[in-house]
């Protein structure tokens, strides 16, 4: 086949493509902008645009279809174009429906914790040499591409988003998969910008239930009151997790298997162990093993950015973490205080998506960088540009988020300076972004601080 991508550039969009490249497809595409690691994994798999922007001359009626990603807009050139050919156009998500439509779909959905539930079934499963085609949204260890379709695999494992499909189909993403078990692992409101209420950002989790297959099964964190709520709604079968008990130790967690033996973790944190209680109950309903589901996590060492250990010293540890959503940052924040209580906490957190950085949803942040000793806030005004938001008051920041001494910032430099001042001995510390803080240089950063 030969597929076209518009916006190729995106995380799950670049792995698709990658994927389909493997499988034998004829695979091009367009963006406007692509940042790493897409740049060079396109490169590596020869299929990186030679130049940036939309060119409609490369749609043509040779094309079998188009895979069309969010990042595009309605009045696209490419897809105008493909549009008047008549070509067929999926979104990524129907495209992969497309693709597993004759297996067995498990989907983790949810406000928070669903790319780290999503990385444990899959290594779990490939500790236990179980076939399975996936996709995911983030780098796991282990896994060359976060995208794999097959012939022969059975099962296929899904991060279910709730954001919208693409530019001509407005629904959420998890839509589209139609799930034989399913995840909703919390519902803490995101999204402002599409979902305009907590009402109707909730209505599209009862959709998802909806959408699961008949016969199917939901598994759900029976300690969210909202997921809770509305897993009453249903008649199909049900199965509600709660926190698995765990002991922490420094960057260690310890967990007891099914016989009482204990096991060594690589990760920390009480919302790893919601994640992984998860993870668990899926993996059972997948035809694994207590004792292989924790063999098989005894050697799993999170996804990409989820609590991502920077560097560890005697003085102590800096952390990267990818929460972003008032929820996340709360549960990442309270994770690393549990796990360090006698360590001094600096927690720094970047707004950086829409609903962050917009007035009317801020105050969902209240109390949630409590834990820390020093609380940093900082903004792109760059990235508010972008977005056509208007810059909020430092005052009106501080205000939302109700930690007394917290200290914001707009300027990356300023930042640093305020950070390199601090005193670093006996810290542990947590930067929390979707984005990269205005591209600080974390090697050269720790490098000044003095621990390497």
């Amino acid at each position: 086949m030969r597929l076209h991508f518009i916006a190729i550039g995106g995380s799950a969009m670049h792995n698709l493509a990658i994927a389909l490249k493997i499988k034998g497809y004829d695979i091009t595409g367009s963006d406007d902008e692509i940042f790493e690691p897409s740049l060079s994994r396109l490169l590596k798999y020869n299929i990186l645009p030679e130049k940036s922007g939309w060119f409609p001359e490369k749609i043509h009626t040779g094309l079998d279809a188009i895979v069309l990603g969010m990042h595009a807009r309605a009045d696209n050139p490419e897809l105008l174009r493909a549009q008047v050919l008549g070509l067929k156009i999926f979104s990524y998500p129907e495209f992969l429906y497309e693709q597993s439509k004759f297996k067995k779909r498990v989907v983790i959905g949810g406000s928070h914790g669903k790319t780290t539930i999503t990385s444990m079934i899959l290594h779990v499963l490939q500790t236990n040499n179980i076939d399975v085609d996936y996709m995911v949204g983030a780098q796991l260890e282990g896994f060359e591409v976060m995208v794999r379709l097959s012939e022969s695999a059975q099962w296929m494992v899904l991060e279910g988003d709730e954001y919208l499909t693409s530019p001509i189909d407005r629904v959420p993403k998890f839509l589209h998969y139609h799930p034989h078990i399913a995840v909703i692992s919390g519902i803490g409101w995101d999204h402002i910008n599409v979902f305009p209420t907590f009402d109707n950002y909730v209505d599209q989790f009862r959709s998802f239930i909806r959408s699961i297959e008949p016969g199917g099964l939901l598994i759900y964190d029976y300690e969210d009151e909202e997921v809770r709520k509305i897993s009453k709604e249903i008649t199909i079968r049900s199965i509600g997790y709660e926190m698995h008990p765990y002991k922490a130790s420094g960057l260690k967690s310890f967990v007891r298997n099914s016989i009482g033996d204990l096991i060594e973790l690589q990760i920390f944190g009480r919302h790893n162990m919601m994640n992984l209680n998860a993870a668990r109950f899926v993996c059972l309903e997948m035809g694994i093993s207590d004792d292989d589901f924790y063999n098989a996590m005894a050697s799993f060492k999170g996804a990409s950015r989820r609590l991502e250990l920077l560097f560890s010293g005697k003085s102590g540890s800096i952390f990267r973490d990818f929460a972003h959503a008032p929820s996340k940052v709360k549960a990442s924040v309270l994770a690393v205080r549990q796990q360090f209580p006698e360590l001094q906490l600096i927690a720094c957190l970047e707004l950086h998506t829409f609903s962050s950085l917009n007035e009317g949803f801020i105050d969902q942040y209240k109390n949630s960088i409590d834990p820390a000793d020093i609380a940093i806030v900082f903004y792109d005004p760059h990235a508010v540009a972008l977005k056509r938001l208007p810059e909020i008051s430092f005052d009106r920041i501080r205000k939302a988020f109700g930690k007394e001494g917290i200290t914001v910032f707009s300027e990356k430099k300023l930042l640093l300076d305020y950070l390199l001042g601090q005193d670093w001995r006996n810290t542990t510390a947590i930067f929390m972004s979707s984005g990269n803080f205005d591209g600080i240089n974390f090697d050269q950063f720790i490098m000044d601080i003095g621990w390497k």
